[in-house]
């Protein structure tokens, strides 16, 4: 048994986005985001093979999604699902207080999933 902390910060001090899998099976993935004001490219867009639901626990963050015209502003308790590929980007992060995500990715077994 482990215990750990989700707003621990990351095991290696870096600049870049942190990326830390937290749960693994064949059914879903389970992984904490650090952002330290990373944002997706100009004119790159995420266009997952699974769908994720995402929450975001500290910080906040903008995300576009590409049927859309506004970014949304996510807060600390603000969670979306995401279908898998539904065209989206993270416009902006915090970086002045580090946004800690929580990602579950998974792949529907049943269109009512």
């Amino acid at each position: 048994m482990k215990f750990e902390n989700l707003f621990a910060p990351a095991n290696t001090p870096t600049t870049d986005e942190v990326f830390e899998k937290l749960l693994s099976t064949s059914h879903f993935t389970l992984e904490r985001i650090i952002s330290t004001g990373q944002a997706t490219p100009p004119g790159e867009w995420y266009n997952q093979e699974q769908d994720e639901w995402v929450i975001l626990l500290s910080g906040s963050a903008g995300l576009l999604f590409e049927a859309q015209d506004t970014i949304q502003v996510l807060r600390p308790g603000d969670y979306v699902h995401i279908p898998a590929h539904l065209r989206h980007r993270v416009e902006w992060t915090d970086s002045s207080q580090p946004p800690v995500w929580l990602a579950l990715h998974y792949k529907k077994t049943s269109p009512d999933n």
